[in-house]
């Protein structure tokens, strides 16, 4: 069976942004350091993935280094919007086709590779951004996150931000609502109402089969902080019910899934950032290396050309 792996990868100024925390003006980055570490343990276990990757970050060249080792080590890159705003489908289309005009020309600047696939920031999307996406020739989206437990990760996100109510109306979408839930986890294909000639495959970030609770890696980790056996048992079992439901899984990585409180006291808000890199590194080396032995790992560009 096959299966893909993607990487959003949200910097630390956008984790700051969405959190509603001083300082992110001056976009603090750790890519130079998190880019390397994730690539190192990749090649090791020989896998291929997809790095969703930020406008903002493109543009700036203390990241150039970074994201150019990504596209020259075989990965693909695909587009996470510009400014990484959770709100995404509150957004005009004129303001869409912006975000994308200026995202694209900086991605494709620095890594030289031009983007086919798209991720929400917070998985935001709508029926505009759908279409703008097929009018510019994407080949997928992957912002659809098949969850009942959205809801209740927005509420600890804001439990532990200093957001205000207007911020906070600005983000009630963030990591989507109760009836996400309902959402296939299957890939399919939009039905767009402007009947674009150039269709759009949707690949859902994967959830558990029909308990649709999260399974992508930083849900595994934060599990870590009380058992790391526990946490990897979860995985595989989740992975293995994929299997018996005949769910081809796309998983979803982040950076602070290689990176612990000895790198960055800043985001000691996320779950799992209670654990110091190392371990993190660990179950990120067994849980990736176990899906490369079990399941045909594809870019998200090869699992939707196989749709």
């Amino acid at each position: 069976m096959i299966a893909s792996i993607s990487l959003d990868l949200d910097n630390q100024w956008s984790y700051m942004k969405t959190h509603g925390d001083a300082g992110w003006e001056s976009f603090p980055s750790y890519l130079p350091l998190v880019v390397p570490r994730v690539l190192n343990l990749l090649k090791e276990i020989d896998l291929t993935i997809t790095f969703f990757v930020v406008g903002q970050d493109a543009e700036r060249s203390e990241n150039a280094e970074a994201l150019r080792s990504i596209a020259d080590a075989g990965h693909e890159i695909g587009n996470h919007s510009f400014h990484h705003e959770p709100w995404l489908h509150l957004y005009s289309r004129e303001e869409i086709v912006r975000e994308f005009e200026r995202s694209e020309r900086a991605i494709e600047g620095v890594t030289g590779q031009r983007t086919l696939g798209f991720r929400g920031p917070g998985f935001s999307y709508s029926e505009t951004v759908l279409q703008v996406l097929a009018e510019r020739g994407y080949l997928y989206d992957a912002s659809t996150f098949p969850t009942f437990l959205g809801p209740i990760a927005r509420a600890y996100y804001f439990l532990h931000s200093g957001l205000g109510k207007k911020e906070k109306d600005q983000r009630k979408q963030l990591f989507g609502s109760w009836n996400a839930g309902f959402q296939r986890l299957r890939p399919f294909r939009w039905n767009l109402s402007n009947e674009q000639k150039q269709s759009l495959i949707e690949i859902p970030v994967t959830t558990m089969p029909w308990l649709k609770v999260p399974i992508h890696l930083s849900y595994v980790m934060y599990l870590a902080t009380f058992s790391p056996w526990v946490a990897k048992r979860y995985f595989y079992q989740s992975m293995r019910f994929c299997w018996l439901n005949r769910v081809q899984p796309s998983l979803l990585l982040h950076p602070l899934d290689f990176m612990g409180c000895d790198d960055l006291k800043e985001l000691a808000f996320f779950p799992g950032m209670s654990l110091e890199s190392k371990p993190k590194v660990a179950i990120a080396r067994e849980t990736l290396g176990w899906m490369a032995g079990t399941f045909e790992c594809l870019t998200m560009k090869q699992h939707a050309s196989r749709v």
